[in-house]
């Protein structure tokens, strides 16, 4: 089987133009990472970027790279016309069974429906809900994405789904749906655990509204200082949003909470390494992509019950489900995984064992075979 699989290049995302080897979302990395375990099928990769760059012709035995080149008016200002264009003259060059569009919020999606083959979207952010959570303003990025999504989802010939909560979302536009976790790095399993004094909670993601960090702090006001923990916010924050502005005064006046900012993989690895637990109490998520390399690392693991988190986390048995409305909620789970090191211990074994049999890269590149095969045999 020959597929192609559309996703962003972060180094245009980044505009890192000057490294010579492309790298993706956590998630399509991981799934590539399957791939490589089947040698039976051949996988393209298709990145659009604004620049021309240096990179590898191969990513592995059995994975091509293709950076396609497009100049700057054929992005989001003219509906992605110029990367449709650039990705299909591709395909039509690579001639596969199947295109996969990762993700719905930028030119992957309209690429894919666009090629006139059979193809499949993944849904990483459902785009709509994150609009509406985040109250985006009329042509903002977020706002944008948002019609990206509903234009393209009933055009592709099916949907897949990271978690049910997505698959309810979308039910309303797909013609087909189907319901398959992220795979994980397979990095992630292997790190050893070194947890650090003074105990360390991570909390990971952008600094947003949806991510909900303002009130986890106040939350933990009442307990912070005698229990004697740390809080580290890792995630992007700009000092021009009112949320991140209001973030930045409540950590300056806290000793036990720090920013970390923005990391790569090896940081959050290392991070992963030195935490007590994870803390995640979002509004709003999908299938958060930290709650899932924390369970493979073995950290325990406390996130709101919200979207798609509940499949993911059986409470009490592989973690905890916290209310992110009640401050209490949040309080009580913090409490345990810091005071109950036997408890805490027993989850993050549970998950582990759990995150090995559900997200490992060789069960969800499986998985997406038999999707493919069946999109495959209905076109045909």
């Amino acid at each position: 089987m020959v597929i192609v699989q559309l996703t962003t290049d972060n180094r245009q995302d980044t505009h890192q133009y000057d490294r010579d080897t492309p790298w993706f979302g956590t998630a399509p990395e991981a799934l590539l990472q399957g791939f490589v375990s089947l040698p039976e099928v051949r996988v393209h990769v298709i990145s659009c970027t604004q620049k021309a760059m240096r990179s590898p012709e191969k990513l592995a035995p059995n994975i091509w790279f293709h950076s396609s080149h497009v100049p700057k008016w054929g992005w989001l200002r003219t509906g992605y016309r110029g990367c449709i264009r650039a990705t299909r003259e591709k395909v039509r060059e690579l001639r596969p069974d199947i295109v996969h569009g990762q993700g719905t919020e930028r030119d992957c999606a309209l690429a894919a429906i666009f090629t006139g083959l059979p193809n499949v979207l993944t849904v990483h952010g459902n785009m709509r809900l994150i609009a509406r959570v985040n109250k985006a303003r009329p042509f903002t990025y977020a706002w944008l994405a948002a019609r990206i999504e509903a234009f393209t989802l009933p055009r592709s010939m099916g949907v897949v789904c990271i978690t049910r909560y997505t698959e309810q979302a979308v039910a309303d536009l797909a013609r087909r749906t189907w319901v398959v976790p992220n795979a994980v790095d397979a990095s992630f399993f292997e790190i050893v655990r070194k947890p650090i004094e003074p105990k360390t909670i991570l909390c990971v993601g952008h600094i947003t509204v949806r991510k909900n960090q303002n009130r986890f702090i106040e939350a933990l006001d009442p307990i912070a200082a005698a229990a004697g923990f740390n809080v580290l916010f890792l995630g992007a924050a700009s000092e021009r949003d009112d949320y991140a502005r209001n973030f930045f005064q409540l950590v300056k006046t806290r000793a036990w909470c720090r920013y970390g900012g923005m990391i790569n993989r090896d940081q959050l690895k290392r991070h992963l390494a030195e935490a007590t637990a994870l803390v995640l109490p979002s509004l709003e998520d999908n299938c958060p992509m930290v709650v899932l390399e924390a369970m493979a690392a073995g950290v325990p693991v406390a996130a709101a019950r919200v979207g798609g988190v509940p499949e993911l986390i059986d409470d009490a048995r592989t973690g905890l489900l916290l209310d992110p409305l009640q401050p209490a909620s949040i309080m009580d789970a913090v409490r345990r995984l810091i005071n109950e090191p036997a408890c805490a211990a027993r989850l993050a074994l549970e998950a582990k064992r759990e995150a090995q049999a559900r997200f490992h890269p060789r069960e969800i590149a499986a998985r997406h075979l038999e999707i493919y095969g069946e999109v495959i045999k209905s076109r045909s």
